[in-house]
């Protein structure tokens, strides 16, 4: 137990008996020993280096290498873009990824934006998912801290269409940045333009979108997907200015890629 005295207006701490005995205790030990021990301090910031070092892909290729390998535990992304440049689609693909990895995830939806039923065909297994749909900005910054504290592996935020209804102050985007570190967490957010501030690890701009097409001119044809541009504008430690041209592929056609798959399956195993 520690004690405390006023010394002259100030506050001092006192060692107690116990951490004096620990002290004694360790300097007494062997010196291979003593060089082999951690304190809970030093194993605490061990471990969270170790999780923040391994990255989590999503299997969009591009998206992947702006990340360095995948989304990086322990960070908040945020992805700036209009309407139909794949910024939600890269939400979709995060929660897929961790979902699919069996871990638990949430979808803060202040735009309202997703249909369950194309998140399923996507990949996105929703007996992991939670979808909140707040109204207004503080709310949904409020929510996403709170749901990394209560151990969401990833927490993802989309704010739809402009404009963006409220706004949270950069202490409280400062306070979910935190979070996410000390709770080795997740969170992507998806905006129209930049509402985190300072306080993003990863800032990426999608630029353009651009639908790529199934079928000949003048005949019914199907939208397969879309070309979308993304600029690494900021992230910590590295060179930004770095973009990737993705490739986004609807849920409907990879629907159909699964069904045509399974189809050959069935034919091999006939064979």
């Amino acid at each position: 137990m520690v004690q405390k005295e006023r010394n002259n207006g100030t506050i001092s701490s006192v060692n107690s008996g116990t951490y004096t005995s620990v002290k004694n205790f360790r300097e007494s030990l062997p010196p291979e020993i003593q060089l082999a021990l951690r304190s809970a301090s030093d194993l605490k910031r061990h471990r969270q280096s170790k999780n923040r070092a391994t990255s989590l892909p999503t299997s969009i290729d591009g998206f992947d290498q702006l990340l360095g390998g995948g989304l990086e535990r322990g960070s908040l992304i945020e992805i700036v873009g209009r309407a139909s440049c794949g910024r939600f689609a890269a939400l979709l693909a995060a929660l897929r990824a961790v979902t699919g990895a069996g871990e638990t995830a949430a979808l803060v939806d202040q735009g309202s934006q997703l249909d369950p039923q194309d998140a399923e065909r996507a990949g996105v297994k929703l007996d992991h998912l939670l979808w909140l749909r707040p109204k207004r900005t503080p709310a949904s910054v409020s929510a996403a801290e709170m749901l990394v504290h209560a151990g969401f592996s990833l927490v993802t935020l989309d704010f739809g269409l402009p404009p963006v209804h409220g706004r949270a102050p950069l202490a409280a985007w400062l306070r979910l940045a935190r979070s996410c570190s000390d709770h080795d967490a997740i969170v992507v957010v998806g905006a129209p333009y930049r509402l985190s501030g300072c306080a993003a690890d990863i800032v990426l701009d999608a630029s353009w979108g651009r639908g790529r097409w199934l079928g000949a001119i003048g005949a019914p044809r199907l939208l397969e997907g879309i070309h979308s541009k993304l600029e690494l504008a900021k992230r910590r430690g590295h060179r930004p200015q770095t973009s990737a041209l993705i490739n986004l592929v609807t849920p409907e056609t990879n629907l159909i890629e699964i069904q045509h798959e399974e189809r050959k399956n069935r034919h091999a195993k006939a064979l």
